[in-house]
């Protein structure tokens, strides 16, 4: 016992041993709460509170579960039995094997095959065509989107068509009636339905609840911010009557909202569970205490739910660097600039990140490290200029500009299809290839119809629609049409020469990710890019008071994921989209107190290539 407690802090042994109630550990980012969750299960098997094979640990990856399980091999080093016995996996993992043991009890057969996205999409589509719709009425990813919304809210197809307002969502509702039926038929699920069809099943048989109860007598679930409601409803059921519950999260660091997710399940567990006790680990071991004020400072700003204070013993110089451009080249430059400077002070470019709000921002950035030749690798994304809907566009401009390119007619089938190509190609002729770039793009992209396959509610849909939007940008910068291609070829060949050196980039890269691919991770040095209204807090979020208070919660994990040095960067004039506005500062930035702050001026960079004047920069900015 005594080795599992040694370098805990006193909040962190009290997380670890407590027992006689629910628990609810409320852990601040870089407050060590996965070590706090594997030290708990441990200390409860090797007290003999329990046996290894009673312990449930429930994550939402399979990277996350796989690094429990070792951090649990470590620690019960001298019970290698009780490592094989122990559970620590993912809701969907979990639930996937309860139906295959017990699902028979509501029919299910144990020989369920799981659709992935491809078979949900192509079954939508077989139903559209037996109900006479088609895919532009009612867009396959919209129907995807609105059933997989139902089921995480546990929503049944009965009860989807009783709440049904409109056309629209009256046939959605059917279709996710006939949807449900064709995957009985097919003994398929898919990946919604693992946790919705167990919720099911325990709900209507409280004697199997109670078996799976007694089986597992300790729950410890982690990142309970990010539980949708039948996530919710399951760790409710599997604590049962026994209430031996250990639920670990943070409702600041919830930003997962349009996938389901609702920090209010914090809340409802101690609604729930009144006797529940509620721990704060609030030391956080990963930044400087100047970074965590401003984080702080950011945070305490929502209203809507419990915020943590937190703090470090570890002492701090560096205040956090503010620039401010005049363009977002000149932010990307300022960047790369900045990113040598760190690297030539021995600190290496993998513990370097680069986060933005939209991912249609790299692809400034990453031009700016392919002409500064800084090695780089996109986190959870691919480089712009590989993205599937940029690629798309491009051979639409390449076809335009070349009739006798079959390649780029060969995408084109593939991506708008025989007959819609067909009409494309027969009214491609109409496009005058003497007028801009930016004129051609529209013109083409209108032409082709290529934007009906997304839908704009969609979140996903809405990144490629972005993607889309910022070719207007590079257009705007290259007015003729053979320019702008050929730029596009120049880049490419840049991103062939770093995939030669793949290996070594992945291990020495600077990472560039979303803000919202950011959580989990931690670096020495974080730059956070596009610091403005509109683009962090996002323009969908501005009017809606809950979707602000997300959007600041984004910021708070940007934030966070500082070790020792933070670069804010925003542009009093950007073009996005193909538009040239000028920009205004981030609220955010003007919760930070401005001790925090230093205003960086760097006169190497040159803010606008027609003048010669040094950093100009906004003395009002606070």
């Amino acid at each position: 016992m005594s080795d599992l407690l040694k370098g805990l802090n006193p909040d962190q042994q009290r997380a670890v041993t407590h027992q006689g109630t629910p628990l609810l550990v409320l852990a601040g980012a870089g407050s060590g709460k996965t070590r706090v969750l594997t030290h708990r299960a441990a200390y409860i098997i090797s007290e003999k509170i329990a046996k290894a094979s009673e312990v449930l640990l429930l994550t939402f990856t399979n990277k996350a579960a796989g690094e429990m399980k070792i951090r649990m091999q470590k620690l019960l080093a001298g019970s290698p039995a009780d490592t094989a016995q122990l559970w620590a996996g993912t809701f969907h993992s979990f639930s996937c094997r309860l139906l295959r043991i017990y699902g028979s009890e509501i029919k299910l057969s144990p020989d369920f095959v799981i659709y992935d996205a491809d078979d949900q999409e192509n079954l939508i589509r077989s139903l559209l065509a037996d109900t006479h719709y088609t895919v532009k009425e009612f867009k396959p990813s919209s129907l995807i989107y609105y059933i997989e919304n139902a089921k995480n809210n546990f929503i049944s197809p009965r009860s989807a068509a009783a709440q049904a307002s409109g056309f629209w969502e009256s046939t959605a509702a059917r279709i996710y009636g006939l949807y449900q039926k064709a995957l009985e038929r097919n003994s398929a699920l898919d990946f919604s339905d693992l946790i919705y069809k167990t919720v099911d099943m325990l709900s209507l048989n409280p004697a199997l609840a109670q078996i799976i109860n007694d089986k597992y007598r300790h729950i410890l679930v982690d990142e309970y911010q990010d539980t949708n409601l039948t996530q919710y409803l399951l760790t409710k059921i599997l604590a049962g009557k026994n209430r031996r519950i250990t639920a670990v999260g943070d409702a600041s660091q919830s930003i997962y909202g349009w996938r389901g997710a609702n920090y209010k399940n914090l809340t409802s567990l101690t609604a729930d569970f009144p006797e529940t006790t509620v721990i704060n680990l609030e030391r956080n071991y990963r930044s400087t205490q100047v970074i965590l004020d401003a984080a702080n400072a950011v945070i305490s700003q929502n209203r809507s739910h419990p915020v943590l204070n937190l703090y470090t013993l570890r002492l701090s110089v560096d205040p956090i660097s503010l620039f401010q451009a005049n363009s977002e080249l000149d932010e990307a430059e300022y960047i790369s600039q900045k990113i040598l400077a760190l690297e030539s002070r021995d600190i290496p470019f993998r513990s370097i990140a680069v986060l933005y709000r939209m991912n249609s921002q790299s692809r400034v950035i990453e031009e700016s490290f392919l002409k500064n030749k800084i090695p780089y690798v996109l986190i959870g994304g691919l480089r712009f200029y590989d993205r599937a809907e940029v690629k798309d566009v491009i051979a639409m401009l390449r076809f335009v500009q070349n009739h006798h390119d079959e390649l780029s007619l060969g995408r084109l089938n593939k991506a708008l299809g025989k007959r819609r190509t067909d009409i494309f190609v027969g009214q491609i002729n109409t496009i005058n290839k003497k007028t801009s770039s930016l004129t051609i793009l529209k013109t083409a992209i209108n032409l082709s119809g290529y934007l009906s396959k997304f839908d704009p509610t969609n979140e996903e849909d809405n990144r490629r629609l972005e993607n889309i939007e910022e070719l207007k940008s590079v257009a705007t910068s290259f007015p003729r049409l053979s320019d702008f291609l050929e730029n596009v070829a120049l880049v490419q060949n840049e991103y062939s020469l770093q995939e030669k050196n793949k290996d070594k980039t992945n291990k020495n890269g600077v990472r560039l990710m979303t803000l919202h691919a950011s959580k989990g991770l931690e670096f020495d040095a974080v730059f956070i890019a596009g610091f403005e209204e509109g683009i962090l807090p996002h323009s969908r979020s501005l009017i809606d008071q809950n979707e602000l208070e997300e959007e600041r919660r984004l910021c708070y994990v940007g934030i966070t994921r500082a070790k020792d040095f933070l670069f804010i960067t925003f542009a009093t004039r950007r073009l996005q989209f193909g538009r040239s506005s000028f920009g205004q500062v981030s609220r955010f930035l003007k919760d930070i107190p401005e001790t925090l702050i230093k205003i960086d001026q760097i006169s190497g960079i040159k803010l606008n290539p027609d003048e010669d004047t040094g950093f100009i920069y906004d003395p009002d900015i606070f």
